[in-house]
């Protein structure tokens, strides 16, 4: 029996705004039937477009799946979608209580689902989460980072990538636990070992760097000096971490505080593209230039 907190068992037994919206403004879904969960999400949005005014959901799965489903849509109604795009799956988890770890995937499936919604309303894709499913694509990879590494549950090893960097996980169960990969035949789990070797040791070698420019706090900048510390952060650091994994950043532009980017490549419309740009992008950035800088896409 898992350990669920009161909140996860409310919001499973009552769960809130369950169905379908017919006159959504945008869908998200991800997942399988076949492999056990499933999730989709409908977003109604206000005459201006700014703000998620009703949200439903329909889901296949277990208790978690439900609890984190419905958490989710409390979290996003009455979001304006630039808050709701910074919704991550701890927010959801955070919200119920906590989760069992073995039960994590759930509350990423969500954020999958609502960074999908998301991605539909900017015209990039078709509302589907496909992380779990690139290979059937045929996009010219040459990382080969969309290779599925575990067949059981159609994972790729850009998902595992996305996923043990996002939540910090450092062992194979761990991994399991988000994104299902290893939780099959298990004839995966040595990959899985080889990747989240190679994710830990590029943050480990990132580390000392980040370490010894937070040493001294950025002394302000005049407006022209600003400009150029992020345009050479963005094309130094943050442009070759995102092309090695066939992703890209454009500069738009800087509008006192406010810089606007695009993502490009393999990071256009990825389910974990608003998780790189605050969590990444955005962090490194407040790091090193001002600790005020918002980045968002445009």
């Amino acid at each position: 029996m898992w350990d669920y907190t009161e909140k996860v068992m409310d919001h499973f037994l009552h769960p809130r705004n369950v169905g379908e919206l017919l006159d959504a403004d945008a869908v998200g879904e991800v997942g399988n039937i076949t492999c056990g969960d499933a999730l989709k999400l409908f977003l109604k949005l206000d005459e201006a477009r700014e703000r998620v005014v009703d949200v439903r959901f329909q889901t296949f799965g277990c208790a978690s799946a439900i609890a984190s489903a419905s958490a989710l849509t409390e979290l996003v109604k009455g979001k304006t979608l630039a808050e709701a795009a910074t919704i991550t799956n701890d927010d959801i988890a955070a919200y119920l209580g906590t989760l069992p770890e073995e039960k994590m995937h759930c509350s990423v499936m969500g954020m999958e689902a609502l960074q999908a919604a998301l991605a539909s309303l900017r015209g990039e894709g078709d509302g589907k989460a496909t992380s779990g499913h690139d290979h059937d694509r045929g996009d010219y990879d040459p990382q080969g980072l969309d290779r599925v590494v575990c067949y059981c549950f159609s994972v790729t090893e850009r998902r595992i990538r996305e996923v043990v960097a996002a939540n910090h996980l450092e062992t194979v169960d761990q991994v399991t636990h988000y994104c299902k990969a290893g939780g099959g035949c298990g004839g995966c789990k040595k990959d899985i070992q080889a990747i989240l070797d190679d994710v830990r040791g590029r943050a480990a070698t990132a580390a000392p760097a980040a370490a010894a420019a937070a040493v001294d706090a950025p002394k302000p900048l005049t407006n022209l000096q600003k400009i150029t510390r992020i345009q050479q952060v963005i094309a130094e650091e943050l442009r070759p971490g995102l092309q090695a994994d066939g992703g890209d950043l454009e500069l738009v532009d800087i509008d006192g505080d406010r810089v606007v980017v695009k993502l490009k490549g393999a990071c256009a419309g990825c389910p974990g593209a608003q998780t790189t740009l605050k969590r990444w992008v955005e962090a490194r950035l407040r790091e090193v230039v001002a600790p005020t800088l918002q980045v968002v896409e445009g």
